[in-house]
């Protein structure tokens, strides 16, 4: 059996991995990874003592082994300095997913590996493939509702030939049903919400924290101006809420359509009538990551967590940078976001191929 170290985050779902992987009769080892402790006193709740109380609570009741590392000082600089520069110079970056390459596959597995064990297991739901030529494939998760696969898309290759993800193959009301039975603390906790890793401090509030205000213009695609904002910083492609600009159309909200970043402008218009903008036909994606071959001529591109993927055609225009050519125009992309490339043989789009971000947009 193997030594493995589980990434415990006080959570139900990392609680039920443990879990399994005891029952399987591997050697497991607990560890928290303390990224943050909110001592800039930023407004929301950071609930890391809760959550150390709660995962020492089930490696008790597993009877294993628990630690505490404290990686803060690498979590700022790997995650938190690219997420306030991200916001600075206009684009819209994506924590999580850097999260895992950085943090919990980075330095983690990196203190995992110095310490012996010979795999790092998380509570995402994502399944590992292997293939006949032995190489690892990152693949959705069974539970739809809960697929975290989009998340793990910057993963390099060296990353998940040490990864487990041992709930990945099962749905959220099983997940839950585990720790039950096995009398976890954590089988009723709601699951958490917030940036990784930080709890549930809102992206505003953190933004402003290290983001001064920078007030502007709210204008129409015609170029008239109906209000201010605070901040290009705080608000997102297809935005309906929170511009403040009351939309004269019953029924028909404003929505963001677009950034005139050197005028320091945000565009709004309706839905329909003035967001040709707002939907791209194609695309490119930089600093394409975690492929072992090159991405095929067709791919299923999803550009957020909580969008779907759709079909693409899929041109390499650099070594590690590919056009991407969609079936149908696709809504609020965002420069800097993280694009995920799933195989098109089937409707789900089963098998992870990589990630990268969006660099262009062209708009229809």
């Amino acid at each position: 059996m193997s030594r493995i170290l589980v990434a415990l985050s006080g959570g139900v779902d990392s609680s039920a991995a443990a879990a399994l992987l005891v029952r399987e009769g591997h050697e497991v080892v607990a560890a928290y990874m303390k990224n943050w402790i909110n001592d800039e006193n930023i407004p929301g709740e950071c609930p890391w003592e809760q959550d150390i109380e709660d995962a020492l609570g089930v490696c008790t009741r597993l009877g294993i082994e628990f630690r505490v590392v404290d990686l803060v000082e690498q979590y700022r600089e790997r995650i938190v300095n690219y997420l306030i520069e991200g916001y600075r110079n206009g684009t819209t970056p994506n924590p999580d997913v850097m999260c895992n390459r950085e943090m919990k596959f980075g330095v983690f597995l990196d203190y995992a590996r110095e310490q012996g064990f010979d795999q790092l297991a998380t509570g995402h739901y994502a399944r590992i493939r292997t293939d006949e030529e032995n190489r690892s494939w990152i693949m959705r998760g069974l539970d739809p509702n809960k697929d975290q696969s989009y998340f793990l898309s910057l993963m390099r290759p060296e990353q998940i030939d040490r990864a487990l993800f041992p709930i990945g193959g099962l749905l959220k009301p099983q997940v839950r049903e585990i720790a039950r039975e096995c009398g976890l603390p954590t089988a009723a906790k709601k699951d958490s919400q917030g940036i990784c890793f930080i709890g549930q401090v809102k992206m505003s509030d953190f933004l402003r924290h290290y983001l001064p205000d920078n007030p502007g213009d709210i204008i129409d695609a015609q170029g008239r101006i109906l209000g201010r904002h605070k901040g290009l910083h705080l608000f997102t492609m297809g935005q309906r809420k929170g511009h403040g600009v009351a939309s004269p159309r019953e029924g028909i909200a404003y929505v963001v359509i677009g950034k005139d970043i050197p005028n320091n402008r945000l565009i709004i218009g309706y839905e329909g009538d003035d967001t040709r903008g707002l939907y791209a036909r194609s695309a490119i994606v930089g600093t394409v990551a975690n492929t072992r071959l090159p991405l095929p001529p067709r791919v299923m591109a999803q550009p957020r967590y909580r969008a779907p993927a759709v079909h693409a055609a899929c041109t390499y225009i650099a070594e590690d940078k590919v056009r991407l050519d969609f079936d149908q125009p696709v809504r609020a992309l965002a420069l800097g976001q993280v694009c995920a490339f799933y195989e098109p043989d089937a409707e789900r789009g089963e098998q992870l191929r990589g990630g990268g971000f969006f660099e262009e947009i062209t708009s229809t």
